[in-house]
């Protein structure tokens, strides 16, 4: 079996509410999130986005969040798809979707991200449910830090 793919012979993993992750082609690791069972796609603040071509193929270019000690910097990535996504107000948008590694609890595997100007939100990710999904993943909504360390500050917004 490749990471990429569900491995339901794994036994179920219950993660809590707030948990930390690692991003590694973003270069993000072991940072808070909020799972959030609510939202279908995880989302990524996200700041200067613009689409560009490279290779006759459309991409994606976006300074990532500045998290702990780890400065914002400038990605890219090829567009995976483009979303009409509601958002935290309720609102339609279309957002631009990447797909990148994700860690969590030292399981790896590809998700989706959606991009978005989260500058007011706690957390810069909210981790959904299209992540989590074919994973064999529980998420138990009244803890927090179930299979990661707590870190010393949450989230980047004071």
């Amino acid at each position: 079996m490749t990471p990429d793919n569900p491995q339901t012979s794994r036994p179920l993993m219950v993660i809590g509410w707030h948990e930390c992750i690692s991003l590694p082609e973003l270069g993000l690791n072991d940072f808070a999130v909020k799972v959030d069972t609510g939202a279908k796609t995880t989302a990524l603040h996200a700041v200067d986005i613009e689409t560009f071509t490279k290779d006759k193929k459309t991409w994606v270019r976006f300074c990532s969040p500045e998290i702990d000690d780890a400065p914002s910097r400038i990605c890219e990535f090829p567009i995976f798809a483009k979303r009409d996504i509601t958002n935290t107000s309720g609102l339609p948008e279309t957002r631009i979707v990447i797909r990148t590694p994700m860690v969590l609890a030292g399981r790896r595997w590809k998700i989706d991200i959606s991009l978005t100007d989260r500058g007011s939100m706690r957390f810069p990710l909210i981790l959904g449910r299209r992540a989590l999904r074919d994973h064999n993943i529980a998420v138990h909504a009244g803890k927090s830090y179930l299979v990661s360390d707590r870190p010393t500050f949450e989230g980047t917004q004071q």
